[in-house]
């Protein structure tokens, strides 16, 4: 055989060996598929419960969204409304939410239930509810004017599936996205298995929503026509020093599941004092034997990251986004690059035309939230600008995208303890120049 004959033959063999792969794949795929989504149209199973079939979430500083049962079907209704929310004391802005709520509730329910979810619009904009990464028929996947017309104000509209999988996914609307989303229409759901391998189970299971607004100092409603500068970061429409602690007793397994619907921005969630494995993904739970270990976990927009974990130190333990910018409160970006810089004469001049006029930066922004909350410093109504929390030692100087986990040897019950009281030894202090000297060998 000539060599042009051999591989003209070798490249027959393999495209058909290519082809018979293929075939394999989509074989296996579409089988999947069906068995996945075999039961769309079986009736419902008897409603899952909390406590009995699950353990329920907690969505700090939220509340689950109240159902009922009526002839073996979850009855949930949601409510579209302007109200007054406030993203940590001393800021408030009037926003869109569901049920009293910036985010919404979170939705939660079992695979098998049967749900039906009336919506009632009570803002002057239409809206719809899309439920994002959830299995369900076209025309209740609540895209405007593609899958069903828009809920005029005054309306009450019906969604109605059965879920047909397990996860966490979340709710948003999806019309004029761009204004109803900066506004705050959007939430976190929460489907639990109907019949849970032996590693699904958690004592405490928590959902955040994390997000993005632009609300400029001294103005009271998001802007939703920013595209990048955004200046409050949230876990739940919360803020540090706003947000809820996530307390666990030692030896708890934890679940944390993080959404973001955030406009622009990926967040690199990091957890301080605890590795944790990437449990599942809004496309579904990880086997056991693929999951990762990680201390941070990047949640990119639009979709959602479960992490578990067993709370195996004690103490108190920063969780924060690792974007430098996403843990500072209404940061300022248009102002020069003054660190290092000696201004007492030029700050002196100034106050001659503007009294009180106190400049910040030379030595960083760590001292601005200090003086902001001593009165130090005057700044416009309705912000919060670089503002963290006292804590126990120091100041904190974050704020933002950051909470704590409190980790604790005894819990009476899962309220927030107050600070962690360390162990003679166990804290970092001031070393003796003695010490020092003996130890590095220096004066």
């Amino acid at each position: 055989m000539k060599r042009r004959d051999l591989i003209k033959a070798s490249a027959l063999v393999g495209g058909t060996a290519a082809l018979d792969i293929n075939a394999q794949a989509q074989s296996k795929q579409e089988h999947w598929h069906q068995s996945y989504a075999g039961d769309r149209n079986q009736p419902a199973l008897a409603p899952g419960l909390p406590n009995k079939d699950y353990q329920p979430v907690i969505t700090p500083n939220n509340v689950t969204l109240p159902w009922k049962i009526v002839d073996g079907v979850k009855i949930y209704h949601m409510t579209v409304e302007e109200l007054w929310h406030e993203f940590a004391p001393g800021l408030k802005a009037k926003c869109w939410g569901y049920n009293g709520h910036v985010h919404g509730p979170t939705i939660e329910a079992v695979e098998g239930d049967r749900l039906r979810v009336y919506v009632t619009n009570n803002i002057d904009a239409p809206t719809t509810v899309h439920w994002h990464g959830v299995f369900l028929p076209n025309g209740m996947d609540g895209v405007g004017g593609l899958n069903q017309r828009a809920i005029q104000s005054g309306e009450t509209f019906k969604y109605e599936w059965t879920v047909r999988q397990s996860g966490t996914f979340m709710y948003h609307s999806h019309h004029d996205e761009m204004t109803q989303m900066a506004m705050g229409l959007m939430g976190m759901i929460v489907f639990h298995p109907r019949k849970p391998t032996p590693d699904y189970g958690v004592d405490r299971d928590f959902a955040i929503m994390l997000s993005e607004w632009r609300v400029d100092p001294g103005t009271f409603r998001p802007n939703p026509n920013e595209m990048t500068d955004f200046n409050l970061l949230t876990m739940n429409a919360r803020c540090y020093p706003g947000t809820e602690s996530l307390v666990a007793k030692l030896g708890d397994r934890v679940r944390i599941r993080l959404g973001n619907l955030s406009a622009m921005d990926h967040h690199p969630i990091h957890l301080h004092g605890h590795y944790f494995k990437v449990t599942a993904t809004d496309g579904g739970r990880i086997a056991v034997s693929a999951q990762w270990p990680e201390t941070t976990v990047l949640v990119p927009v639009g979709s959602t990251r479960d992490i578990e974990f067993i709370a195996s130190e004690p103490g108190d333990w920063a969780m924060h986004c690792h974007m430098t910018h996403h843990v500072m409160n209404q940061m300022g970006h248009d102002f020069p690059n003054v660190v290092g810089m000696k201004r007492g004469v030029t700050d002196r001049q100034i106050r001659r035309l503007l009294p009180g006029y106190m400049a910040m930066g030379e030595s960083g922004m760590g001292d601005m939230g200090i003086h902001v909350e001593s009165g130090h410093m005057a700044v416009p109504k309705n912000s919060l600008p670089m503002v963290g929390a006292h804590g126990p030692f120091d100041y904190i100087t974050m704020g933002g995208m950051f909470t704590i986990l409190k980790v604790r040897e005894q819990l009476k019950s899962y309220a927030d303890p107050g600070w962690y009281e360390h162990p003679d030894g166990t804290v970092a202090k001031p070393a003796s120049k003695g010490q020092v000297a003996k130890d590095l060998g220096v004066g």
